[in-house]
């Protein structure tokens, strides 16, 4: 039976971090307090990947990390050391890198493909050009003019043909060889050739969903194979005459393209696939492609491996990347639940401000942003974030409001980078309007432009109607229609009958087969929308204070109160007790400890302003006029969050920073200009003596309070409700950004020593070495020991109470008591050299001990005396008397 976590740690596992580099820390882990292996995908992924998401085969163990082999001794070592292992699948996509059978099949055989069911492909585009066929957007240039350069030919490998594309390799459809083969006969003299040339032509055509034809089809295929094979071994000439007819057809570029307009591919520019690329991808990520797991044939091929090792017990739990992604969220966890009762399954869903998971998908939670976000906004100064953002509008000239910055780049997304989706919407769009006669007259180009609208007035990643089954809760009603007036204000350029005939299409008031489509692929395309128009482009424009500017955030956040936080949980603890708690991830923009520092800026504005305004001064004599004050007032604030830092890792940092940002340059059209400009900036900064002493003794008056503020949220995150996780390396001081920056190596050397002299220190001990990141250890080996020691504390059923402070600082305590023995306190907003005055904290009856300085509390208990050894206190009741 699966066990639940009381912790996890996450891996990433990728070439240079193999299963048996993770054997080497499974001791360490045990010993940190760890109950679960949190692992990254590790099932067969593209060559070189870093991560595991382009997963090319779900039926194997990715070589790369170990295969089958390396997988066992891993779960040996887990099970040998007591440790259970929960494991991130990707059930919503699939790269297409050339290890992928399923979709090199479907590039050979189109709708006859035994595959084309498992991929979001659209057979039936609007375009002539398109139809059956699949864009694959690749080239460097114009398509007539890459194949007139040569650089598309065709190659024979025995009796196997392919497509040549620079160094990338294509299928070639079996009746398309015909041709070729009915030439090479003629010049053979070959009444054979001739017969398996007409035998190809012949090869039956049929739908995804017959699947009798499409076997005999792959059978009579791979007969003709093996009998053109044994030919060209018997042969010699008709090899050299299909040589032959092979080097024509790449000299002749109307036969080379007659060819390859005959394939179930079109060859296109790569600029191309923004504006007509026919497949659902993730998100804009070409070399991504959706898969249909709503099917249950795609849902049992692609799960097999990952069922097998829950219902063996090698796994414990799953973490479901990106559901939001997925046709229909619901039936996916239904099904997946059904396979495995007793598992421990965590979404990946992404829950804006004021949004909950939904109560009846029958998981344990979410992957804990939502937790990540509300520690955030409860460290801020809001008064002092207010100001600070008076200094940004000041200092950069930008005094645009965050939700119209986001709004605009939704808007710009859905134009760009997500156009093809747009187009497919507004196609589906157009055939529904043609059907009801009021309106029928809207054009293409308006069904495009409310579509986009629409969508960009989405306050979450979407909606979870459900036409097959009729389901549509209020929430999503509601949701809906603020959408609708959101983008009907904005566009009164649009009749506002559109905006109401989508309303009712997308709240099933208005029902049919395209309707239904509408409905389920709007909702998978909102998403995508949230991610890269906001989190992925807006969140790199609007920079008061980056920190806010996190997965799940709100950087309009003015901050939470105690009593905000205090209900966040009570709900936590009563509805998602298990669910995950994060304050680091893989996907995080910056790292805990990063944020941590950060946040201390709301406390000090006006210093951070003048340091701003002084570094600009300092750089004045260097500073290109391409490097503007937006981009400087991030880059001051990147310094301070991640210092110490070097330049190659500030330069790789903040060119994709830039690029995100999509301002003066992008990931598609690079400024070379500007992006040379910042980087010579960057190794001039970095250069400069005097600069850099300012910035290390700004810095150094921030850490203390930022070190205190990562104490604070990793022990917080320790015992709130949920099951705390932790991300490679961050059990000391970690100052990363965003990937790749985060998957840096991690010294595990250095972890194990210091984890084996813990035993061996006291508090002062700790304190003196706070540099080496041993209080942040001290925190967290504590903390998850003590889950392990009194599971009844923090279990399911446990209580969490709020406890205030009482006194002048009483609001710089956040308290709360665990199955009513168990105690966390820590200090807010630290920057300041205050006192506490007459703050303190009264304690629920009986003996209490500090685990983290050894002193034992009765009764009230001053906030001088509680934190005057170590910042933050964890209590356990040691007598109730």
């Amino acid at each position: 039976m699966a066990r639940v976590p009381t912790s996890t740690y996450r891996v990433q596992f990728h070439k240079d971090f193999t299963f048996d580099d993770a054997i080497a820390i499974v001791d360490y882990l045990r010993a940190l307090g760890i109950s679960h292996f949190y692992a990254s995908p590790y099932l067969q992924a593209a060559p070189g990947s870093m991560h595991g998401y382009d997963v090319v085969d779900h039926r194997r163990v990715n070589e790369e990390v170990g295969g089958e082999e390396g997988h066992e001794r891993f779960c040996s070592a887990l099970k040998d050391a007591g440790l259970g292992q929960v494991l991130d699948i990707v059930p919503n996509h699939m790269s297409l890198a050339r290890q992928n059978k399923y979709w090199w099949d479907v590039l050979e055989n189109g709708t006859n493909s035994r595959y084309a069911s498992f991929f979001d492909v659209d057979w039936n585009s609007p375009e002539e050009r398109l139809r059956d066929k699949v864009l694959v957007p690749i080239l460097g240039d114009q398509y007539g003019r890459v194949l007139k350069s040569g650089d598309i030919r065709i190659v024979r490998m025995g009796a196997s043909f392919t497509v040549m594309v620079y160094d990338q390799e294509l299928p070639v459809a079996p009746q398309t060889l015909a041709p070729l083969l009915s030439r090479a006969a003629d010049y053979a003299r070959s009444d054979m050739l001739n017969f398996l040339a007409a035998s190809f032509a012949r090869l039956p055509q049929a739908e995804f969903w017959d699947r009798r034809l499409i076997l005999a089809r792959h059978r009579d295929r791979n007969v003709l194979l093996k009998l053109l094979e044994r030919l060209c071994a018997e042969e010699d000439n008709v090899c050299q005459a299909i040589d032959r007819t092979v080097k024509e057809f790449n000299a002749n570029a109307d036969d080379l393209d007659a060819f390859l307009a005959a394939q179930n591919y079109r060859l296109a520019f790569w600029k191309a696939a923004d504006q007509q690329l026919g497949y659902r991808r993730f998100f804009d990520v070409n070399t991504l492609i959706g898969l249909r797991v709503e099917r249950e044939h795609v849902f049992d091929e692609t799960h097999a491996l990952i069922i097998k090792w829950l219902k063996a017990g090698v796994l414990d739990g799953v973490r479901i990347d990106h559901p939001d992604g997925l046709r229909d969220p619901k039936q996916y966890f239904e099904r997946l639940r059904s396979y495995a009762p007793d598992a421990w399954i965590v979404g990946e869903k992404i829950l804006e401000p004021g949004e909950w998971m939904r109560s009846e998908w029958p998981i344990e939670g979410t992957s804990g942003y939502d937790f990540l976000n509300l520690m955030l906004g409860t460290l801020i100064d809001s008064d002092g974030l207010k100001k600070l953002g008076e200094h940004y509008s000041v200092f950069t000239g930008d005094t645009t409001p965050f939700p119209t910055v986001a709004h605009d780049k939704k808007i710009a997304v859905g134009q760009e980078a997500l156009g093809s989706d747009v187009n497919r919407l507004a196609d589906i769009f157009v055939r529904i309007c043609e059907s009801n006669r009021e309106y029928r007259d809207f054009t293409r180009a308006e069904c495009r432009r409310v579509v986009r609208e629409v969508a960009a007035c989405f306050s979450v990643y979407r909606t979870y109607v459900i036409p097959d089954r009729k389901e549509v809760i209020e929430e999503d009603r509601e949701r809906i229609a603020s959408a609708i007036q959101c983008a009907k204000d904005n566009r009164q350029d649009v009749d506002a009958s559109l905006f109401d005939f989508m309303r009712a299409v997308l709240t099933l008031e208005i029902e049919g087969k395209n309707e239904s489509e509408f409905v389920y692929r709007f909702q998978q395309y909102t998403s995508p929308v949230m991610a890269k128009g906001v989190e992925d482009t807006a969140f790199y424009c609007s920079n008061r204070l980056t920190a806010m500017n996190e997965v799940g955030g709100d950087p309009a956040c003015t901050g939470f109160s105690l009593d905000e936080f205090h209900g966040y949980q009570l709900e936590v603890q009563r509805s998602t007790p298990t669910t995950m708690t994060t304050l680091s991830t893989h996907d995080t923009k910056r790292s805990d400890d990063v944020r941590a520092r950060l946040v201390v800026l709301s406390e000090i504005p006006d210093e951070f302003a003048q340091a701003a305004r002084t570094w600009q001064e300092l750089t004045a004599a260097y500073r290109s006029p391409q490097v503007d004050p937006g981009t400087e007032w991030f880059l001051y604030q990147t310094l301070v969050g991640a210092w110490p830092i070097d330049a190659e890792r500030l330069r790789n940092y903040m060119q994709k920073a830039m690029r995100e940002a999509k301002q003066r340059t992008s990931w598609v059209n690079n400024n070379a200009e500007y992006e040379n400009a910042v980087a010579e900036f960057i190794d001039k900064l970095l250069a400069d003596a005097k600069l850099v002493a300012s910035v290390e003794n700004f810095v150094n008056k921030l850490q203390p309070a930022g070190r205190v503020n990562s104490l604070s949220q990793t022990l917080v995150k320790c015992t709130a409700p949920g099951v705390p996780d932790l991300y490679q390396g961050g059990e000391l001081w970690d100052f990363s950004l965003v990937d790749p920056d985060n998957r840096r190596p991690v010294d595990y050397k250095q972890r194990q020593a210091l984890l084996q002299e813990l035993p061996k220190l006291d508090v002062s001990d700790v304190m003196a070495r706070i540099d080496e990141g041993l209080p942040k250890l001290w925190v967290i080996h504590h903390a998850l020991h003590l889950r392990a020691k009194r599971p009844e504390s923090f279990a399911d059923e446990g209580e969490y109470t709020p406890l205030k402070a009482s006194g002048t600082q009483a609001e710089r305590v956040l308290a709360f008591v665990r199955g009513g023995d168990v105690i966390t306190a820590i200090p807010l907003r630290n920057a300041q050299s205050r006192t506490w005055g007459d703050t303190s904290l009264t304690l629920p009856e009986g003996s209490w001990r500090n685990l983290l300085t050894d002193e034992s509390w009765r009764a009230k208990v001053r906030m001088e005396d509680m934190f005057a050894k170590f910042p933050v206190a964890l209590l356990t009741q040691e007598s109730k008397a």
